[in-house]
């Protein structure tokens, strides 16, 4: 057999049934992927102690009312971009918050402790939601913590840039 021919043989044989089971196995998992960012209807952001969490922000109303440094409530309304959307979306997905489970405590934590920060976060999309309940002082997974940490950070600053943006105009 020539060169040529062992070349078309490998390929035939390796390269395009491989291709054909990508194509097989991921095309039903792209086009049933429960996150697209196409479908986001919603970000819901709470922060606090206790039962009652008085921070708060909703991108469908724009609602942001936090207490500031002096516990006075600030009420206001902040509208995300389709940009700090996108950006969310895409590191909620680059960070694995799909699969992240559905509270991040330790075991027999209290997640109305009036002592412990409490953050939740949900993604609200066309046919899905995304929760997470994130408890500051969880310490079983530190791999987890950190990932828990750094989506809070993300969805915080993007906030926070975009109530800047609102008032300096």
């Amino acid at each position: 057999m020539s060169t040529k021919g062992k070349k078309i043989f490998l390929a035939l044989t390796i390269v395009v049934p491989f291709l054909i089971y990508c194509v097989i196995y991921y095309t039903p998992m792209i086009k049933n992927a429960p996150f697209k960012s196409g479908e986001f209807v919603s970000l819901q952001f709470k922060w606090g102690v206790g039962k009652n969490l008085v921070n708060t922000y909703d991108s469908s109303t724009g609602e942001y009312q936090y207490l500031d440094g002096r516990d006075s409530l600030i009420k206001t309304n902040v509208k995300l971009r389709t940009n700090d959307i996108l950006y969310l979306h895409s590191k909620a997905n680059e960070l694995g918050l799909w699969n992240f489970p559905p509270v991040i405590a330790n075991t027999g934590a209290d997640l109305s402790s009036d002592k412990i920060l409490r953050y939740e976060f949900q993604f609200n999309y066309k046919r899905k939601s995304k929760k997470v309940i994130f408890m500051t002082d969880y310490s079983e997974i530190p791999k987890l913590r950190d990932v828990a940490v750094q989506m809070q950070k993300l969805i915080a600053r993007s906030i926070n840039d975009a109530e800047e943006r609102y008032s300096n105009k």
